[in-house]
């Protein structure tokens, strides 16, 4: 379990020095903040979400990773891609500060996700 608590400090690590930058940059221009954290909120659901369920298949038969992990990585785009129509279609956020801050989420919470993906493999090579 202590790569997932690792993983998740990071994450709450990664989204205190984020807020700290946009709540600066929302001193010194003019975003809407709830945009922003309507993205953070999808973009951090989204991660968590993968990486438990890389977590769960991690010891599984690789038939069974392969179809955790990509039948996952498949729904999760896919809720996202829905929740983002709904977002926009019903005029909750601004939508370039929502656009803007959804895709530097991602690229970013991507790489801390797939970081933890490289940090419980290793863990697991040294078990082994």
């Amino acid at each position: 379990m202590k790569p997932l608590f690792d993983f998740v400090l990071k994450i709450l690590i990664l989204s205190v020095i984020l807020w700290g930058v946009i709540f600066w940059s929302a001193s010194e221009y003019d975003i809407d903040l709830g945009s922003i954290f309507v993205a953070w909120i999808l973009i951090t659901a989204n991660s968590l979400v993968g990486y438990l369920l890389f977590e769960y298949a991690f010891d599984k038969p690789q038939a069974v990773f392969t179809k955790v992990v990509f039948g996952g990585l498949a729904l999760r785009l896919l809720v996202l891609m829905v929740l983002i129509a709904v977002v926009i279609l019903q005029d909750f956020v601004v939508i370039n500060d929502f656009v803007f801050s959804f895709f530097a989420f991602y690229c970013i919470y991507v790489i801390i996700e797939i970081l933890g993906y490289q940090k419980k493999n290793k863990q697991k090579k040294r078990v082994a």
